[in-house]
């Protein structure tokens, strides 16, 4: 090793290097700087100036759907704003004025109930305004846990002042539609059978019933005919005493319903039997006699000893030939009717369908059909009552069940009890089973007459037709509309909208066209009420649309609380008449004090938000939920909507999938397998969350652990050490004054890798306007590691730490590692919120500059990309083509022991003098080489090869020169400047434009 060089003891040669500097912290400490920043943004009003800076840019409007006023946020909760907080600031960043009015849903039962746990007794001595005081306490409560927790996501919106469906305005607003559907005859009031919560003791629409596995009783009973069997194929008259006494069999799930029986339902399409069995004669589907019989265990007649078989069937007919006999209840003092019903299938059970038309819905329409009763047993509660001093008098209906399978067993009916885990429809808040029951109620009629749609193409064509009559004409008359039903107009309007995923287009129209009408009313009482007068004396609604809107007007002023304080005679005016009987007696008239489906509610966001928030515009742009939110706000949203303004609310919407554990299994507390987004910020960081949003497609079922966070945490890390790198290389850097700001004069790799960041901005862009955000975070990521870390960055540092501060050479590296900085800031600032703001203010000043990266608009780069750029990467793609065998070759001779470090090295490159173009390139690109290939010196040479030879030869040995004291490179020139004799002459330039004083050194014995 040569003596050390004689340089002044102030300032070694290592000192004189361009090294890193900058206070961006290496370790993020997100959990603490989080708040902090937090904090500043709220000082600052940074929402305000987003709003500001984009006044009267166009508008792109995300309406949130609101989010339940029940406990701390899940993950669920998270996933879905920060997707929705993506799309804001990625609008935002594009140029859109894309306000953000968070809203929550703050009625309805899970809250009542939340506060009749806490009141207890107390409850029963309150009224209803005080009970619904203490509920919407309980809402506030939570709206600002959840506000807090949201915000701490690093999610921006109108928090200060957010919708809420408990507030006056938008109470006001939910009974100013109610009464839009009301005064056109879209609702009515009727006796129907329903999904009915005995545990909370309320109606429920078919979108709060969820189906889980249940295990019900599975009983098969027989009826005995009393009928003369004659009447149903007269060659019952030639059997000759045969037949015995005759029965049909019914299979049900549901022995509570029997109670209620009221007929037995058959296919009139279907074959049946008569089939002789010991102990008598059973009439069944044929199609299902096998099934029936083995169920049952019945024996042949013939041979008591033997299975029934096809040979015991006595007569057979059609089931059509059923209707108008008689049975007899099995247990109770009542006539079975015979009826038909083509619902009846021979998919299971016996082909008899015991019908009670209280407790099923075809079972109702077949009791109208034939003037059966609604016997109805049943209370609020699920109690039967009313059972003439049956054992199973106030037990509930799944109590009872046993009791009557009994009853059944006793009375000698009973042919078979056993169980059956099948799909039953449970309560989606209290996850109780739920029962069918037959009461009065609100309803939506979506059979209710409407006009149709315009299509586009009808349009276009009247256009047409207009223009070519009149080429000046200026207004253009559409046909008449032809009429269709308020189902079918909704049908209409789910396909002039963009669904994401496509699939959902399907399904929400699958449950429009299948769905019954919808029942809106509930039985109780933290919610708006159905603000209808009812005449005491003939129950008629009153329709009035001046006393609507004293109510609508009323609520606006007191709230929903109005209705339970104020009386009909005070809310009522004088002359007050009801239509229907003429009564004109305001006392006579009373209030109906069920309130409306919370679906309703939120359903009608778009009219109490959209249309009454100045900042907002109807339709809206996006909803974006989870899948549930099909048969959910989606839907409720679609119909009111659709009803009143007669298209959807939303040109978009866009679904997510559920949040799972790394096994795909939903989380629970029994397996501890949840991920609180609360506690992942508070230990890991808010942006980890955000991340992890980002690095997963939305629309799928996603999964999150533990371990893909801590995985998400190490991203995060790799980009933030990048984000330092680019800072602590342009401390000394001012754009203004050393930026290179023609694209031709920065140096080969510069271009290559602007153009590579040009490719990666409308990537990225393009990833951000269809919502793929996982496309954006992966793009990210590929060009983090693959284009920065592993190539550029890497074969940088000679450049930027060597040479003079002001070298051209340098300044063209830091212009580009500027514009890296500036351009990977903006792009991941939707995402990355907290580290870009924190990049930006770290980032060199700009005149005029946004004070924060949020009001910033994202980068353009192709604006300073030419169109040469093409040939360039067309080169730069062979470059690095041939940088592959090199980099072997440096391998090789290292492991050969040829070489240490690869500014030991020098690469031979022998192009085939057949293959021209290769060896143009790299004569072209000679300068750029050592740097590329991170070597001292490259050497490029054109020889003569067979054919069939390779044309491009590549190999390593040790530089040749000498080692340079400051760049470590080996160079032939080290010395040659006598006042600084162990450096090169690049450093030597360099030491002089730092005015680095000359020294003395004994000569280098280090030579190649």
């Amino acid at each position: 090793m040569p003596d050390a060089p004689n340089t002044p003891e102030s300032k070694p040669l290592k000192a004189t290097l361009n090294l890193p500097q900058t206070t961006f912290s290496m370790k993020a400490n997100l959990p603490v700087n989080e708040p902090i920043r937090l904090e500043a943004w709220a000082k600052e009003d940074l929402y305000g100036q987003i709003r500001a800076a984009r006044t009267g840019s166009p508008k792109y409007i995300l309406h949130d759907g609101p989010p339940y006023a029940n406990g701390a946020i899940h993950l669920g909760h998270a996933l879905n704003k920060c997707i929705k907080d993506f799309v804001v600031k990625t609008k935002t960043m594009a140029g859109f004025d894309a306000p953000y009015v968070p809203g929550w849903d703050c009625h309805g039962l899970p809250i009542e109930i939340k506060v009749d746990e806490q009141l207890g007794r107390k409850k029963l001595d309150m009224d209803p305004v005080a009970v619904r005081k203490a509920c919407r306490a309980y809402a506030e409560k939570y709206v600002d846990l959840q506000r807090s927790q949201f915000q701490r996501l690093g999610v921006f919106g109108r928090w200060d002042n957010p919708y809420k469906t408990m507030s006056f305005e938008y109470e006001a607003a939910i009974v100013e539609t109610f009464y839009e559907f009301y005064e056109r005859e879209f609702v009515y009031k009727g006796l129907k059978p329903v999904f009915w919560c005995i545990h909370d003791r309320t109606a429920l629409a078919e979108a709060e019933v969820e189906y889980e596995q249940h295990t019900s009783p599975s009983i098969y009973v027989r009826y005995a005919l009393t009928g003369d069997a004659t009447a149903i194929d007269p060659a019952f008259a030639d059997l000759s005493g045969q037949a015995g006494p005759v029965y049909t069999i019914i299979w049900t799930t549901t022995p509570w319903t029997i109670p209620a029986s009221q007929a037995v339902a058959f296919n009139p399409e279907m074959e049946y039997v008569a089939l002789a069995c010991a102990g008598g004669t059973y009439i069944i589907a044929e199609a299902l006699l096998a099934s029936v019989v083995a169920a049952c265990d019945l024996k042949s007649a013939a041979a008591p000893d033997e299975a029934a078989t096809q040979a015991d069937v006595l007569v057979r007919f059609a089931g059509s030939r059923m209707e108008g006999a008689t049975f007899q209840h099995p247990f109770l003092d009542r006539s079975i009717l015979g009826v038909n019903a083509p619902y009846v299938t021979a998919e299971q059970g016996t082909g008899a369908v015991h019908t009670s038309p209280a407790h099923g819905v075809d079972d109702f329409y077949t009791g109208k059909r034939y003037n059966l009763p609604e016997l109805q047993y049943v209370d609020n509660a699920g109690k039967q009552k009313n059972t003439n001093g049956q054992p199973y008098e106030d037990l509930t209906v799944f109590k009872s069940n046993p009791v009557i399978t009994e009853i059944l067993r006793e009375s000698g009916a009973l042919l078979s009890a056993s169980t059956l885990l099948h799909s039953y429809p449970h309560c989606w808040r209290c996850h109780n089973p739920v029962i069918v029951r037959a009461t009065e109620q609100w309803f939506i009629a979506m059979e209710t007459p409407m006009h149709a749609a315009v299509s586009e193409e009808e349009t276009q064509e009247v256009i047409a037709e207009t223009l070519a009559a009149d080429p000046d004409a200026t207004a253009v008359e559409l046909p008449p509309t032809r009429m269709t039903t308020f189902r079918q107009r909704t049908l209409e309007e789910i396909k002039r909208v963009n669904w994401d995923p496509s699939w959902g287009e399907e399904r929400i129209s699958n449950m429009i066209a299948t769905r019954p009408d919808w029942c809106i009313s509930r039985q109780r009482i933290w919610g708006v009420p159905i603000a209808v007068f009812l005449c005491c004396k003939c129950s008629t609604p009153l329709r009035n649309p001046a006393i609507n809107a004293k109510v609508v007007d009323l609520f606006r002023k007191e709230g929903a609380d109005a209705w339970y304080v104020h009386s009909p005679e005070q809310l009522l005016p004088a002359g007050t008449a009801c239509a229907q009987c003429g009564n004109a007696d305001t006392t006579e008239f009373r209030k109906e004090m069920d309130i409306l489906d919370v679906w309703f509610e939120s359903g009608a966001s778009w009219h109490a938000v959209l249309d009454i928030e100045p900042e907002l515009e109807f339709p809206a742009d996006l909803y974006t939920e989870g899948g549930d939110q099909h048969r959910g706000w989606f839907h409720s949203s679609l119909l009111t909507s659709v009803a009143v303004r007669e298209e959807a609310p939303y040109k978009m919407v866009a679904t997510s999938g559920w949040t799972l554990d790394e096994q795909g299994r939903a989380f629970s507390k029994s397996l501890g397998n949840g991920v609180d987004p609360v506690d992942v910020a508070k230990r890991l960081g808010g942006e980890i969350i955000r991340l992890w949003v980002a690095s997963v497609d939305f629309r799928e079922d996603v999964a999150a652990s533990e371990s893909l966070m801590q995985r998400v945490s190490d991203n995060y890390r790799k980009l933030r050490n990048t984000l330092r790198f680019l800072l602590s290389n342009i401390h000394d850097f001012n754009p203004a004054t050393d930026a290179i700001t023609e694209f031709a004069k920065l140096e080969p790799l510069d271009q290559h890798i602007l153009s590579r960041t040009a490719e990666l901005d409308a990537k990225i862009r393009h990833a951000y306007d269809t919502f793929e955000f996982h496309r954006a975070y992966h793009a990210l990521n590929e060009y983090v590691n693959t284009d920065l870390s592993a190539l550029y960055l890497d074969v940088l540092k000679d450049r930027l730490y060597t040479l003079a501060p002001n070298a051209p050479a340098r300044r063209s590296a830091q212009t580009a590692l500027w514009r890296i900085a500036e351009t990977l800031t903006r792009l991941v600032a939707p995402i990355l919120s907290f580290t870009a703001e924190e990049v930006w203010a770290h980032l060199p000043k700009i005149e005029g500059r946004e004070a924060s990266v949020h009001v910033a608009l994202f980068p353009n780069m192709q604006d300073i990309i030419p169109g040469s750029v093409k040939q360039i990467e067309e080169d730069w793609k062979q470059l690095l083509a041939i940088r592959v065998p090199a980099l072997k070759a440096l391998e090789e001779a290292r492991n050969e022991k040829l070489i240490g470090k690869g500014l030991e090295a020098s690469i031979r490159f022998e192009v085939s003098d057949s293959d021209a173009a290769t060896y143009d390139l790299l004569a072209r690109y000679g300068a750029s080489l050592p740097e590329l290939m991170n070597v001292s010196s490259v050497e490029v040479a054109r020889v003569s090869t067979l054919a069939g030879a390779p044309l491009l030869e590549t190999t390593a040995k040790f530089a040749s020169g000498i080692k340079c004291e400051r760049c470590w490179r080996y160079t032939e020139d080290v010395g040659q400047d006598g006042r600084f004799p162990t450096v090169c002459e690049r450093c030597s330039e360099a030491l002089i434009a730092i005015g680095y004083p000359p020294y003395d050194a004994p000569p280098s014995s280090e030579a190649a």
